[in-house]
């Protein structure tokens, strides 16, 4: 598994950096990995790491780099959340779709690709997720606590490809009602399959942070990673024994 730095023309004109992690296996199936508020930070180039060494093709687009390149925030950090909200308030949703079809386009077209490529996003990244599966030909999505899921219900019909939601059962951000309504929203939909996970709230899945729950964490990214193989094929070799 080797990792770089990559550049990726926008749609729109410009370019942003992307963190890449490439396996040793191949040819590969991609994910774009999606960010929560806080940047390409440690946590997101981990996680990237170890879905490489799962066998796929992973890169990390830095979808603030309209606002701030490089941002690399700690959710532990008072302050440092609080600008990662800062950042959420004036980042560009549409625009931060765009630069995911970019970023779709890019691993599609890497050497190494098979042409299969899904997602898997965090939080602001759990939302985009949910887009690129109502606004992209992405082959699967998957989305972790995504936020305001809810108030985009209507997109939902656009789904073509299949998608996971991993809901906290105590996500501060995403409340009891906004999950039923998803739930109740996506309930006649095949391609969409949701899963609760009791007593944990958002963040579960970030490791090293407070919020982190490893028996949740654990069993969601077994999940994610049998839909992934399930979907987008590849010869992934290793799921079983990461």
């Amino acid at each position: 598994m080797t990792t770089q730095n990559v550049t990726i023309p926008a749609l729109s004109g410009g370019s942003f950096s992307a963190y890449l992690a490439t396996p040793s296996t191949q040819p590969d199936a991609g994910i774009v990995l999606i960010q929560e508020i806080l940047g390409v930070n440690t946590n997101m180039r981990q996680i990237a790491d170890d879905y490489a060494k799962s066998g796929y093709l992973v890169l990390v687009p830095d979808l603030y780099w309209r606002l701030e390149p490089g941002v690399q925030l700690d959710a532990d950090d008072k302050d440092q959340w609080t600008k990662g909200f800062e950042l959420l308030q004036a980042f560009d949703v549409n625009s931060g779709v765009e630069d995911l079809k970019a970023s779709l386009s890019f691993l599609r077209q890497y050497p190494s690709s098979t042409g299969k490529v899904g997602s898997v996003g965090f939080c602001l990244g759990g939302k985009l997720a949910y887009f690129m599966a109502t606004r992209t030909d992405s082959d699967a999505n998957v989305s972790y606590y995504g936020v305001d899921i809810d108030k985009n219900l209507a997109e939902a019909t656009k789904i073509q490809k299949p998608l996971i939601l991993h809901l906290g059962e105590n996500d501060e951000f995403v409340s009891p009602t906004a999950q039923a309504s998803i739930q109740q929203g996506m309930k006649d939909n095949p391609l969409v399959t949701i899963y609760r996970y009791e007593g944990v709230s958002h963040g579960f899945n970030r490791v090293g942070s407070s919020a982190y729950r490893q028996e949740a964490a654990e069993l969601a990214r077994d999940r994610t990673l049998a839909f992934l193989k399930q979907h987008l094929g590849s010869g992934v070799k290793s799921l079983c024994s990461n």
